[in-house]
């Protein structure tokens, strides 16, 4: 069975990843965990509390098969954990590494997105990481898959969602289903 970890910080934005890890559980029957800095309980933009299952600190790639970096605002602080080395090594374990609005911040820092087609919340946002992969930025406003990182605006949970699930080789008709049935509220009548 694969397992998805989503890493969650204070003031996590509860929307981002909530249909990924929804979808995950109760419609794919993929194990969903969830790690926090130091393992110690935290409460969303919206007011959401959550007991994690584990510290980031205990993370090991070895045993998930995607590791999903949710944003918020401690990611454009110094407050930031340092997830990079982690982040690294998933990715050359052939895991799935993903990150959604200012969870991409810790992508950029990582150095993944130096010469990885990658999206976020605008090319400026990842200025201040130290990335140089501003050749490879794609201005659009759905999630980008690029050799099994995907990151997204966070204006963009559904195609996140979407693009995880083909990450782990799990497209199919159904997930296009679903993807159409949350994204009819944006089509214009």
């Amino acid at each position: 069975m694969k397992t998805l970890v989503t890493i969650l910080t204070p003031g996590f934005a509860d929307w981002e990843t909530a249909l990924l890890n929804a979808a995950a559980r109760s419609y794919y029957r993929l194990t969903t965990r969830f790690a926090t800095p130091g393992g110690t309980p935290v409460t969303s933009a919206g007011g959401l509390s959550v007991t994690p299952h584990l510290a980031i600190e205990e993370i090991e790639s070895g045993a998930l098969d995607a590791l999903i970096v949710n944003g918020g605002p401690i990611w454009s602080t110094p407050d930031a954990p340092d997830i990079s080395q982690m982040l690294r090594r998933a990715h050359v374990e052939g895991k799935v590494v993903a990150a959604i609005c200012d969870g991409v911040l810790a992508l950029g820092r990582s150095g993944l997105l130096d010469e990885t087609r990658h999206t976020a919340n605008g090319p400026e946002s990842l200025t201040d990481t130290g990335y140089a992969g501003s050749s490879f930025y794609v201005d659009q406003p759905r999630a980008v898959l690029d050799n099994r990182i995907v990151t997204a605006p966070g204006t963009a949970p559904v195609t996140f969602m979407g693009a995880v699930f083909e990450a782990l080789g799990l497209r199919t008709g159904d997930l296009d289903f679903y993807l159409g049935l949350y994204a009819a509220e944006h089509i214009d009548r």
